[in-house]
């Protein structure tokens, strides 16, 4: 089974929100960018909150048959990397957030509109 980048945009979206995640953007970088289809980009208030939401996305994108390529971050919680091939999610510590603000760095993409 083969799940599509705007499958698994959905189920990461749903799974962050799930976990109480703040301010959830997705970000469509297909046609300015080569490294995803969509960036996900979140914030938690709290390490244990950034950690659920990792593990949250990492465990539904698995359920629907997704390959992790990687995780980083996790150790410290202040910017958690998940790398599922088309989509990558960001999720921050909130002041991380404020600080490096992604969403800046790739205002060219278009923000795609969550249900």
């Amino acid at each position: 089974m083969t799940v599509t980048s705007e499958e698994l945009l959905k189920a990461v979206v749903a799974a962050a929100e799930d976990k109480k995640a703040h301010n959830v953007v997705a970000l469509d970088l297909k046609n300015i960018s080569l490294v995803a289809d969509y960036f996900v980009i979140c914030h938690g208030n709290s390490d244990t909150q950034v950690q659920a939401i990792a593990t949250e996305i990492r465990k539904q994108a698995e359920a629907r048959g997704a390959r992790l390529r990687g995780i980083e971050g996790a150790d410290t919680c202040r910017w958690v990397l998940v790398d599922i091939g088309d989509v990558v999610v960001h999720i921050f510590h909130r002041e991380e957030r404020e600080y490096y603000n992604i969403e800046r760095l790739w205002s060219d993409a278009k923000v795609v509109e969550l249900a």
